[in-house]
């Protein structure tokens, strides 16, 4: 076999290997993607009950209960459009409160509720996640 030949099956040889190794990560990446979502996307497109995703919206204003127990809390993530019951058990950070942005990592329940295994606050008072700025952004200039 002439040396030409054997360079044009090595180079073969590394691209399908390198084709291989891309289309496992993405396999592999698929899986632990968490998605994120408005309560109107979620609603909208009926996210699978328990499936690790991301909510994110607005804390609605005199929503937060504290259960009994101290650590677990009851919340609604709004949109202004649609609203999602939050279950949370755990410490919530510093800066989550009452019509401040959150992000809620966990997953949803038969009932349309969602149980959240870890809840990110803004950083800023003027923070709101993208998504849910440009959802709200649509809803507005949509009623107008």
């Amino acid at each position: 076999m002439k040396a030409k030949n054997q360079r044009l099956i090595l180079a073969g040889l590394a691209i399908v290997a390198i084709i291989g190794a891309a289309l496992l990560a993405m396999s592999a990446l698929k899986d632990q993607a968490a998605y994120f979502y408005t309560p109107t996307d979620a609603k909208r497109d009926h996210v699978e009950t328990g499936r690790a995703v991301r909510l994110g919206g607005m804390v609605q204003g005199g929503s937060i209960k504290r259960e009994a127990d101290g650590v677990t809390i009851r919340f609604i993530v709004t949109d202004n459009v649609e609203t999602i019951p939050v279950t949370f058990k755990g410490i919530v950070p510093d800066l989550f409160k009452e019509n401040s942005g959150v992000v809620a990592e966990g997953k949803f329940q038969p009932d349309g509720s969602f149980v959240a295994d870890n809840i990110l606050a803004k950083h800023d008072e003027r923070y709101m996640p993208p998504q849910v700025a440009g959802e709200m952004h649509k809803t507005e200039s949509l009623k107008k």
